[in-house]
């Protein structure tokens, strides 16, 4: 098993190709100031201040912390400049009108371009090429992707890949007929929490977390003390860029299938950088989970039916021996593993949670 830490830090700002500024936007507060942060979350550093009322320029968009602003709650951000971004919950548009998503690597504003051998890509009510056909889009329509979804692995012009977009009200085409102008965006998926941000501290982390493994707990058997202690270790309290932008707490790969609690899998390539978890350096396609539940609940599964462990689950009233017994059946390769963990419940009384 992968121990997955991944430390939150700046986003990587490359040097973006010239591109359509969009106007329209005003700022609109109670009155004062907006922070303008240097990524889409408001543990990133301050850069600036917008006063009420301003027009910022925008380039495009991406997901990141929820915010309840004035005008709405929202986890959309905007670039506004390189290292700048303002949360969209404290704009108001005049005229609306949609904005790009900004690609992953470039922070670009990006658009979904069909690319087929020249005919017209189907659209879709769900996510499979046996779904009722809503409709097509020519070679080389642009379309307006609202987030993606796992479904039918289909191999096309552009990859072969199990993601869909979804384009509108149960309209959806393959990725694998899509490339973006400026290179993929980060996209989220559809029906997921926004991106996680650390509060509170340590406590802060505990106190959200400690609800979702005790039902782990309850329905698996593993010791909701040992879950939190490896969660806590392998994102690093949190920050790491997995466990924000996709809640998967205990870096569980894809081995072509999401699995049942899983809603994707995305891939983490060779140095991405993600919204709001920073850049990091990586080759493997992970589990994306709806939010952190879910992925507590799917590693207690692995641990609860994998034969390997099936000594461990024989000691889950026995937090430390349990802990020991994974770490025996091959969970980490840290010599220290099981030591860890249990420093981790002994600091702070995690065993209270069993």
């Amino acid at each position: 098993m992968l121990i997955l830490v991944l430390a939150a830090g700046a986003i990587l700002v490359g040097a973006a190709p010239s591109q359509a500024k969009i106007t329209g936007a005003i700022i609109t507060t109670e009155g004062g100031t907006l922070n303008v942060r240097s990524g889409p979350a408001t543990d990133q550093k301050t850069v600036g201040t917008l006063a009420n009322r301003a027009n910022p320029e925008v380039f495009c968009k991406v997901r990141g912390e929820e915010i309840d602003g004035h005008v709405r709650t929202s986890s959309t951000w905007l670039r506004i400049g390189k290292d700048r971004w303002i949360s969209e919950a404290y704009v108001t548009w005049s005229p609306s009108q949609p904005v790009p998503w900004c690609s992953a690597a470039s922070k670009a504003a990006t658009e979904a371009r069909v690319t087929t051998a020249g005919g017209e890509l189907n659209v879709r009510s769900a996510a499979s090429s046996g779904a009722s056909r809503q409709g097509g889009h020519p070679n080389g329509a642009i379309v307006g992707v609202e987030c993606q979804v796992w479904g039918q692995q289909v191999d096309g012009t552009a990859g072969k890949t199990g993601v869909w977009y979804k384009i509108g009200d149960k309209r959806y085409v393959s990725a694998a007929y899509i490339k973006w102008t400026a290179g993929v965006p980060w996209l989220p998926w559809c029906g997921q929490n926004p991106p996680t941000v650390p509060r509170g501290g340590n406590q802060g982390f505990i106190d959200t977390h400690a609800p979702a493994a005790q039902a782990s707990d309850r329905a698996t058997g593993v010791p909701a003390s040992v879950t939190l202690a490896q969660a806590i270790l392998e994102t690093g309290w949190g920050r790491g860029a997995l466990a924000r932008e996709d809640h998967n707490l205990f870096g569980m790969k894809c081995f072509g299938s999401p699995g049942k609690h899983a809603i994707g899998c995305r891939d983490y390539a060779t140095f991405e950088c993600s919204p709001t978890g920073g850049c990091f350096d990586m080759n493997a396609t992970f589990r994306a989970y709806a939010d952190v539940a879910d992925s507590y609940r799917d590693h207690g599964e692995l641990l609860a039916n994998w034969s390997r462990y099936a000594t461990a689950m024989q000691h889950a009233d026995d937090p430390k021996r349990f802990a020991k017994e994974i770490h025996k059946a091959g969970y980490a390769t840290d010599p220290k593993y099981a030591e860890k963990l249990i420093g981790i419940m002994d600091d702070h009384d995690l065993y209270r949670f069993d």
